[in-house]
């Protein structure tokens, strides 16, 4: 496997070419990750900073962080206007559903909690805690809150979180000579920061006071 990614790597095309096909290619995946959970965003982000660390270009940095932000606002501004449409609605929407769906309660439960005791500067958090943008999101849906000010909350929000992923991309150039090295060990990076939570909520939940039999 490391093999593959190496030649991989080492048969590139040239720098110009990355970057014509490479920025569309960052801003698409990363605003269709912000819709739908298919898509590893923070990944993404994380590896095309480890191709820009190697390349020429004093500016391929900047793009990358802009074209990310950029992206993930569109893709956050998209999925609140979809989950107000349902919020209005009667009959609600199949976008509203899916995210309710993807917002365990007791992490609804504390983002209201948080929004109503910190308004919209929540959303800056929920960005960079793996998992909790959604349930901030459909917090706000469910408080009625404008999109005008979702946005204003949310600018900041995606530029904390492109630049986070960034810097993890950077800290991955750096530390390796090829860049398939630093993309390999910038995935294993933000893998591990995403899933960490949720093992330890799952052994929380196992093995915590609460578990079967810890109090007997």
């Amino acid at each position: 496997m490391i093999q593959e990614i190496q030649q991989l790597m080492r048969e590139l095309p040239t720098e110009s070419t990355q970057q014509a096909v490479g920025y569309p290619t960052l801003f698409t995946l990363v605003a269709l990750g912000s819709l739908v959970p298919v898509v590893p965003t923070g990944a993404l982000v994380s590896s095309a900073a480890v191709v820009a660390f190697h390349q020429t270009s004093p500016l391929s940095l900047l793009i990358v962080f802009l074209v990310a932000s950029g992206a993930a606002f569109l893709g956050d501004i998209c999925l609140y206007w979809l989950g107000q449409r349902g919020v209005r609605s009667k009959n609600g929407s199949k976008w509203l559903s899916a995210i309710t769906r993807r917002a365990a309660p007791e992490r609804l439960a504390q983002a209201q909690e948080k929004l109503t005791d910190h308004g919209g500067t929540v959303l800056v958090l929920s960005r960079l805690i793996p998992a909790g943008r959604i349930p901030v999101m459909l917090a706000c849906l469910l408080s009625r809150m404008p999109l005008r000010q979702f946005a204003r909350g949310d600018v900041p929000a995606c530029l904390a979180w492109a630049a986070t992923y960034q810097l993890i991309g950077i800290l991955g150039g750096s530390l390796f000579p090829e860049p398939w090295q630093g993309v390999v060990a910038a995935i294993a990076l933000t893998l591990l920061i995403s899933g960490a939570p949720a093992v330890w909520r799952r052994l929380r939940a196992r093995f915590g006071p609460g578990a079967d039999g810890a109090t007997r």
